[in-house]
């Protein structure tokens, strides 16, 4: 069934990198503008910054795996391209689960103030050195995976319809660490944003219930932009998790059964990266707004069309939160 599907599930890759491509850049031309304006870049804005590029960076890359692999059926290319085009992928892969969580760890920096002033040290000292730390991701990303062109090699098999360059070892050592880097990329990462979600929702609630003491309960408590942060720190928390179960599952169905179904890990991955550019998106306002406001512009040249234009609301005082 899978053989059959696969090249759908090359054009859904496709229409999906479309979308990917289109919100980061998006995000990467708004952020110049911000920077043209301001001078600056906050730290939230250096993380999506460089959130966006990676995520286009591993679309156009894993898409080209993908097509090569189509084109390619007799597998007459050299494995080297190949293996070099995976060495990529998933170093940027790793590159993006870390700047999401780290931009998760930034926002719940932002709004959750912890009483331990250790851990309120270390939160200032990583926050300063925030384009440091951009930088490091993915050059510890590329260490990490370097050492597949070493367990990624031709004699590796996986069962029913090969692509080409997969090449999964079936050895004990790469099997190991097939597990550390799922570890490493996806779990620890994971664990970070719970916590960091755990953080903010007990924030909230808190808030809420003294928001709701001092006011009588005359009416219900507003938080403005920052109950907009928050919804887009969840929601980013709530996207990985769902994300990181398929991941780890076919993962599982790669490692130990050797199917040949990385294509699938390369969809729900363009699924996961153009969903987290939306809620990216979302939560920054001004990107929100003037998104609307384009999307809105074109439409009036359609009047046929002018269902599906979305009203431009203020949006009401309340508690800021400076994203």
């Amino acid at each position: 069934m899978y053989v059959m599907n696969k090249s759908t599930i090359w054009v859904l890759t496709g229409l999906l990198a479309v979308t990917t491509v289109f919100f980061n850049v998006y995000i990467f031309l708004m952020s110049l503008l911000s920077y043209r304006q301001n001078k600056k870049w906050s730290p939230c804005e250096t993380i999506i910054l460089a959130l966006s590029l990676a995520d286009v960076a591993h679309q156009l890359v894993c898409y080209l795996w993908m097509t090569m692999d189509e084109v390619d059926s007799k597998c007459r290319i050299a494995d080297l391209p190949y293996a070099v085009m995976l060495l990529l992928i998933f170093s940027l892969k790793f590159t993006i689960m870390w700047d999401t969580g780290f931009l998760t760890f930034y926002y719940s920096t932002k709004l959750v103030n912890a009483p331990n002033h250790c851990y309120t040290r270390i939160q200032a000292v990583i926050l300063k050195h925030v384009s440091l730390a951009v930088l490091l991701i993915p050059l510890c990303a590329l260490g990490t995976c370097m050492p597949m062109l070493v367990v990624f090699q031709s004699t590796n098999v996986t069962d029913g319809n090969k692509d080409c360059g997969l090449l999964m070892p079936a050895s004990t050592a790469g099997m190991v660490y097939e597990v550390i880097y799922l570890l490493l990329a996806d779990v620890l990462p994971g664990v970070l944003m719970v916590k960091c979600c755990i953080s903010i929702s007990v924030h909230l609630a808190l808030h809420l219930r003294h928001m709701k003491a001092t006011t009588n309960g005359t009416h219900g408590p507003k938080l403005g932009s920052q109950m907009r942060v928050i919804r887009m720190a969840l929601s980013l928390v709530a996207v990985f998790v769902l994300f990181l179960v398929i991941d780890l599952y076919v993962n599982y169905q790669i490692t130990m059964n050797h199917e040949s179904i990385l294509t699938l890990t390369f969809l729900f991955t363009s699924v996961y990266t153009t969903v987290t550019a939306m809620v990216l998106i979302y939560g920054k306002k001004t990107f929100w707004k003037a998104l609307i406001h384009e999307v809105n512009v074109c439409l009036d040249e359609y009047p046929c069309l002018s269902c599906l234009k979305v009203p431009e609301h203020k949006a009401q005082t309340g508690t800021t939160a400076k994203d």
